[in-house]
């Protein structure tokens, strides 16, 4: 009889930490996580590892920190891979069945798909399965935005998804992220029920380009949207690296009007995150398996969505980093459900530890602790440091480097620029207090922690030794 916890992670592409209870246009964004919060605890200050999907994704299924495992920007074909185990491989070797359906950005040795997991669909299996029914699954010359940026010490054009909405014109069983429940569902309903199960559904949405099927295309009136107040406006005492990176280009010279399209239809691919959400959640009640089931959603990383002019991710502001994060631990008689909210600072490394010890096992050495504890009640440590590094994208390029508390956030860039911020007094970062004297010891202080933390973990950028 199987006794353990089963496991089902869940992670959405792009979607921001704000959008968890969000209303817009008079109905909630995240109506299934909403429910699920009632019988989970809610992670509200969580922060990714790299404002990018490949680092972001590694670092979360390894437990270390992108600088130390390697993966420090979009190495698709896998040059800088390690032989880091990710928790997919170190659960199936403890006798769960594994599977992963959806976006495969993980970059280990061997790859994620020739791991030997029971279960594996990804993007590539999709774009197969899509093409022979004659759906075009690449983006479109008009979705695209030309931008330079540094990569490998040069200026390159490169071109990224745009804030332009469009319409997705097949059927809705034919998108990305319907195709991935289907292989998910398939996964839990024929999977042998003697052996406790480890799902990992890794959703595109809401991820660019902006094309939207319906009923999502038409749930969100853009006019009806309600916009954050910094949209189109950089912050106080901006260093100058930020407006030649990319985010910053992406944003120029897009209007209101234009921010409200895209917030809609950004908002319609969250929604249809949730119903894909809500249909996993259905089919482990309808099976029986819910209340033995320990589910965590979280997403890779945000989007700025026009806040301090930017588009897409990147940059270490909140809108960035700050990313979701729910946790529901199995429930019995003798251990009822607990319903919180943990306003400490946690990581995303914070995750692979937290799944290995719901299913017994010794997660090792990492970077990151288990949220178990705090999840039955335990107390955050108000003076915890979390990390964050950006380096580039395709390739080693534009360089970040962030440290998170409770109250304050702290970025040293490329060009030893400082941005320092009150999270608590300035929710939106909208001004620098790096250069106040007031807050020079905090800067100080935080500086050297970065640094510590981060030569410690491998870096291989040059801080300034004269800081």
């Amino acid at each position: 009889m199987n006794t353990r916890p089963n496991i089902l992670l869940v992670m959405t592409d792009h979607q921001r930490a704000d959008s968890l209870g969000m209303v817009q246009c008079g109905r909630e964004v995240t109506p299934n996580l909403n429910r699920l919060m009632r019988e989970a605890t809610t992670f509200t200050r969580a922060y990714d590892t790299c404002p990018l999907c490949v680092p972001a994704r590694t670092a979360l299924a390894t437990g270390i920190y992108p600088t130390k495992n390697g993966v420090v920007y979009n190495d698709w074909k896998g040059a800088t891979a390690g032989d880091w185990k990710p928790f997919h491989k170190t659960l199936q070797n403890s006798g769960y069945h594994v599977g992963h359906a959806g976006v495969d950005h993980i970059r280990v040795k061997p790859f994620l798909r020739d791991q030997g997991l029971d279960f594996f669909v990804n993007q590539e299996d999709y774009n197969r399965w899509a093409e022979d029914l004659g759906v075009t699954t690449s983006r479109a010359p008009s979705e695209l935005t030309l931008v330079l940026e540094e990569v490998d010490g040069r200026q390159v054009q490169q071109k990224y998804s745009s804030h332009k909405v469009s319409r997705y014109d097949y059927p809705l069983e034919t998108f990305k992220d319907f195709y991935f429940l289907d292989q998910s569902l398939k996964f839990l309903r024929e999977r042998p029920w003697d052996r406790p199960f480890a799902l990992f559904t890794y959703l595109w949405a809401p991820h660019p380009p902006l094309r939207v099927p319906e009923p999502y295309a038409s749930m969100y009136d853009p006019l009806q949207v309600t916009l954050p107040d910094n949209i189109g406006i950089p912050a106080k005492n901006e260093p100058p690296l930020r407006r030649k990176g990319m985010p910053a280009q992406m944003a120029e010279h897009v209007t209101p009007q234009e921010w409200q399209k895209a917030w809609a239809a950004h908002l319609g691919l969250t929604t249809m995150a949730d119903d894909i959400l809500g249909k996993l959640i259905e089919e482990l009640k309808t099976q029986g398996v819910y209340d033995n089931t320990c589910i965590l959603f979280t997403s890779d990383h945000g989007d700025h969505l026009g806040q301090h002019r930017m588009y897409q991710k990147m940059e270490m502001y909140e809108e960035a980093i700050h990313v979701p994060l729910v946790l529901k631990l199995p429930v019995s008689a003798e251990d009822p459900a607990r319903t919180a909210s943990v306003s400490g600072v946690v990581s995303h490394l914070d995750i692979c530890p937290t799944l290995l010890q719901a299913a017994g096992i010794d997660p090792g050495e990492g970077d990151g602790i288990s949220l178990i504890p705090l999840a039955q009640g335990g107390t955050p440590d108000p003076d915890r440091v979390v990390f964050s590094q950006y380096s580039g994208n395709p390739g080693y390029g534009t360089i970040r480097r962030a440290a998170v508390t409770e109250r304050y956030k702290y970025v040293y860039d490329g060009q030893h620029c400082h941005e320092l911020y009150d999270l608590k007094q300035d929710p939106h970062e909208m001004r620098n207090l790096a250069e106040d004297d007031a807050y020079r010891d905090i800067a100080n202080r935080l500086y050297a922690a970065c640094r510590a933390y981060h030569q410690d973990r491998g870096d291989y950028f040059q801080w300034d030794a004269n800081h």
